[in-house]
């Protein structure tokens, strides 16, 4: 086979470019090997006991040697009438060193409820570890080991994470020791259910049971969050992790430290997100803020003037971008600290003055006979709550829907047996006052209206046709 000097030198030109792109490639990823060397003695393995005792499940007084030979083995460990023998819970998980005269942080469902809680340091010592306190809403938990001059992590400050950079995970994946995960930051301040008060980090690190509790680094070799929860369907990584800001922690630790336990901010509202549709009912240019859905009268915000159907646009001197955005920031207030709090009320800004009280097991307020004449000009049947309705619901104003036809309502979503507390930013208050708000509302218009439906309170945009 002949080949031609011109051919030859355009393959190996090729074979050149090719080198040249891989060896450019490598030299972009980044080298965590340093980083490791310098940060794993500060990470932590972390096994707790809880002692099993009582028998009070769906088999109690059983004896195992009256069953069949193929059941015995689902009764391993339990003695003649049921009594359980000593069976000790045990788990694993993850944590690091903050100080050298032993504190370490790490989640507290690792360590909730353990009767006794082991740490073994990367050169194979072990330690019981004393529980100095715990915050179940950020899921923190500080521990205090005896001892001096221990090796500690360098906490960085996750208020400048962005999306994208590079992170690092050690700890204990179904207990192996010091394991290294890398990615990269998938999103920052996410908000996950009943979790208000945490804006999580989001990465693709390789996150499973055992790394709870765990340092997250960022290139610089600086703790930036604590591993906290992950996303799967299967029990293991499926490329979505969640760790908790540091910035976030350290004010949970110096608070533990000081007092055994978290004083958070408490605003006392209901919220909901703003969408398209609602944004335009109530005048904004585009979906954002905080739309205040309830208020509790005796807490801060009725107490400010805060009112429903209002919506908070900036906090504190924070912008509002979405409703969860809210919550870690009154949590992170002092009580008895004013706050400015910037609103839109019928299309108006306004700031009002809270003074921002201590969040406790509260529990937030709850979503009551004259009928109306026939079926309105939105297809709805209504009638005045009774006063056993209005106590039930702790409401003194509305009216419920009884009937639904085709028309407005229907089409907006309101159900028979909700509650109409509030049209187009007005209150009300009798069958009098809703038909007054009708008669205002101009065809082809989108406005919000608030609905408690089955004691929760929320707002629907409402096209009038």
């Amino acid at each position: 086979m002949k080949v031609t000097y011109s051919k030859l030198s355009h393959w190996f030109i090729g074979v050149l470019f090719l080198l040249a792109a891989g060896m450019a490639q490598a030299a972009s990823l980044p080298d965590f090997t340093e980083l490791v060397e310098e940060a794993a003695p500060a990470v932590v393995n972390i096994s707790t006991v809880k002692n099993n005792t009582g028998n009070h499940g769906p088999m109690a007084g059983i004896d195992r040697d009256d069953l069949p030979e193929i059941f015995r083995h689902f009764f391993d460990g339990r003695q003649g009438g049921g009594a359980p023998r000593s069976q000790p819970q045990q788990s694993l998980g993850s944590g690091f060193i903050i100080s050298q005269d032993g504190y370490i942080l790490t989640n507290n469902h690792v360590v909730e409820s353990a009767d006794k809680i082991i740490v073994r340091l990367s050169d194979r010592r072990e330690m019981e570890a004393r529980l100095v306190g715990a915050d179940r809403r950020t899921d923190l938990a500080l521990l205090k080991v005896e001892a001096k001059k221990l090796p500690v992590v360098e906490l960085g400050d996750s208020s400048k994470l962005k999306a994208g950079e590079w992170v690092l995970a050690i700890g204990s994946p179904f207990g192996f020791d010091h394991s290294v995960t890398a990615g990269i930051v998938s999103a920052v301040g996410r908000a996950l259910p009943n979790e208000n008060y945490v804006p999580f980090i989001q990465t693709d690190v390789a996150i499973n049971p055992g790394n709870s509790g765990g340092p997250l680094f960022n290139l610089d070799g600086e703790v930036i969050g604590i591993n906290s929860q992950i996303y799967t369907r299967s029990g293991g990584f499926m490329g979505l992790s969640f760790a908790i800001p540091v910035d976030v922690a350290m004010n949970v630790v110096e608070q533990l430290k000081e007092n055994g336990r978290v004083a958070r901010g408490w605003l006392g509202v209901m919220i909901q997100e703003v969408n398209r549709d609602l944004a335009e009912s109530f005048g904004l240019r585009k979906p954002m803020g905080a739309l205040v859905v309830q208020v509790s009268k005796e807490g801060p915000a009725g107490k400010g003037g805060i009112l429903e159907g209002d919506i908070i646009l900036e906090f504190n001197g924070s912008e509002i971008q979405r409703s969860s955005d809210l919550p870690p920031l009154v949590g992170q207030v002092h009580p008895g600290e004013k706050v400015n709090v910037q609103i839109l009320r019928g299309g108006q800004k306004q700031t009002l003055r809270i003074t921002i009280e201590e969040l406790t097991d509260r529990e937030a307020p709850t979503a009551n006979v004259k009928k109306s004449p026939s079926v309105d000009r939105l297809g709805l049947d209504v009638i005045e709550p009774t006063a056993e309705q209005k106590q039930r619901w702790d409401v003194d104003h509305g009216v419920i829907v009884q009937q639904v036809k085709p028309g407005s309502g229907a089409n907006s979503g309101i159900q028979r047996g909700d509650l109409l507390t509030m049209i187009n930013g007005v209150q009300i208050t009798d069958l009098n006052s809703y038909q007054q708000v009708l008669d205002d509302l101009e065809p082809g218009s989108s406005v919000p209206v608030r609905v408690v439906r089955k004691g929760v309170a929320t707002f629907i945009p409402l096209k009038v046709e």
